[in-house]
C-alpha cells in the first residue's frame, strides 16, 4: 500500500511517520512537508534511510503539483496532517490559515478523488483536527463528536470549515474518511512557540514567561506519542464516515500547569525551589480566548480500546528531559525567523 502523510516533518506529524514507517516496513510512506518555520527534517533521522519512506518538498495549496504527484504515486490512502496550527499567528495572519488549511484540504481531497474516481475500495482520507473547532466550554461539561462547531479565532474557523469539506467529500463523492479532533498536543520535537517548549526554553534562558490574562485558561493535554497510537488505531479500525475525539483526560489551568513545570525544571536544574515560579509575567490576553477546552475521548477508548500511556505529570518529564538532552536542536530551532516572530508577538 502507498500511503501519503502531509505534515510530516511537523511535531504531530513526525511522530505519527516514526512510528508507521517502523512499524509497517511492508507500505510505502511519502512524506510531503513544505518545510515552513515548524517543519524539520531533523524529527526523522531514524527513518530517512529507510527503504519505505520517501521525503517530497512541496505545497498543498499547489495544485498542479499536487495533482501530479497523485498522477505518479496514486496514493491509496492520506492521512492529512499539514496545516498551519498556531493561534496567535492566525490572528496576525488569517489569510494564510484559510489557503493552507481549507484550500490546500480540498486540493487533497479533489487529487484524491480524480486519482480513484468512483474506485474507493481499501482507500481512505485521514483528516487530523483540532477539538478548538467547538469553541469554547463553560466551566463544566466535556466536547463530543455531536458537539455544535462554534470557532472563535481564524485558525479554529479554518480547521471546523476543512473538516466539513471533508465530509462534504465523504457525502458528496462517497469518499472513505476518518476524521479525529484532538486537544492540545505535548512532547518532544515541538517548535518552541507554543506553551510548554517555549517556557521550557525560557526557564533553561531565564527569559520571562508570558501567561496571558490570569492565566486560567483551561486545556486538556495529550502526550504526542499517545496521540500517533491513537491515529495508529483509527486508521486501521476506525468506522468510515465517523469522527474521534482524542484527550488526555485531563485538564489544567495554564497558570497551574506553568508552576508545575516551574517546579519540574528546577529540580532538574538544580535551582532552588521557586526560582523559575519568579518569571512567570502575565500579558494582556490575546483576542478571542477561549476559557477552556476538555475532550471526551470516551467513544476512542470504548470502541477501540484506546487511552493515554501516561499521565501528564509523567509525560511532562519526558518532555523536560528530552529537552534537557537535545539543547543542539533547541538552538538551532530558536534562531532566525523564529526569533523576531517571538519579539513581535511578546513584546
Amino acid at each position: 500500500m502507498t500511503i501519503l502523510i502531509t505534515g510530516g516533518a511537523g511535531f504531530i506529524g513526525s511522530h505519527v511517520l516514526n512510528l508507521f514507517v517502523e512499524k509497517y516496513p511492508q507500505h510505502q510512506f511519502f512524506n510531503l512537508d513544505a518545510l515552513t518555520y515548524a517543519g524539520n527534517l531533523e524529527n526523522l533521522k531514524a527513518i530517512q534511510a529507510h527503504p519505505n519512506y520517501t521525503f517530497v518538498k512541496g505545497d498543498i495549496t499547489d495544485e498542479n503539483f499536487i495533482n501530479n504527484l497523485f498522477k505518479v504515486h496514486k496514493f491509496e490512502r492520506v492521512i492529512h496532517l499539514a496545516a498551519e496550527s498556531h493561534v496567535d499567528r492566525s490572528i496576525k495572519d488569517p489569510l494564510a490559515f484559510i489557503k493552507t488549511n481549507i484550500f490546500g484540504t480540498t486540493i487533497l481531497l479533489n487529487a484524491f478523488k480524480n486519482t480513484w474516481k468512483n474506485d474507493f475500495k481499501d482507500k481512505l482520507f485521514y483528516h487530523v483536527s483540532t477539538d478548538e473547532v467547538y469553541g469554547s466550554l463553560g466551566e463544566v461539561g466535556l466536547f463530543t463528536e455531536t458537539t455544535p462547531y462554534d470557532p472563535n479565532s481564524p485558525y479554529s474557523a479554518s480547521k471546523a470549515s476543512s473538516d466539513h469539506i471533508v465530509r462534504s467529500y465523504g457525502e458528496t463523492y462517497n469518499i472513505p474518511y476518518v476524521i479525529t479532533n484532538c486537544s492540545n498536543n505535548y512532547g518532544q520535537n515541538q517548535f518552541p512557540e507554543k506553551l510548554i517548549p517555549l517556557f521550557i526554553n525560557n526557564i533553561i534562558n531565564r527569559k520571562a514567561l508570558p501567561v496571558y490574562g490570569n492565566g486560567n485558561y483551561t486545556r486538556d493535554w495529550l502526550y504526542v506519542k499517545d496521540h500517533a497510537a491513537a491515529i495508529d488505531l483509527v486508521f486501521h479500525k476506525g468506522k468510515h464516515k465517523e469522527t474521534y475525539n482524542i484527550g488526555g483526560f485531563n485538564e489544567w489551568k495554564n497558570i497551574d500547569l506553568v508552576r508545575v513545570l516551574c517546579q519540574q525544571m528546577d529540580v532538574k536544574l538544580g535551582r532552588p525551589l521557586g526560582d523559575s515560579e519568579k518569571l512567570i509575567t502575565f500579558v494582556t490576553d490575546r483576542p478571542g480566548h477561549d476559557l477552556r477546552y476538555a475532550i471526551d475521548a470516551s467513544k476512542i477508548k470504548n470502541e477501540l480500546g484506546w487511552e493515554p500511556s501516561v499521565t501528564f505529570e509523567e509525560g511532562l518529564a519526558i518532555t523536560i528531559d528530552w529537552y534537557l538532552n537535545n539543547d543542539v536542536w533547541l538552538n538551532n530551532v530558536t534562531t532566525g525567523a523564529y526569533q523576531s516572530y517571538y519579539d513581535k508577538q511578546y513584546k
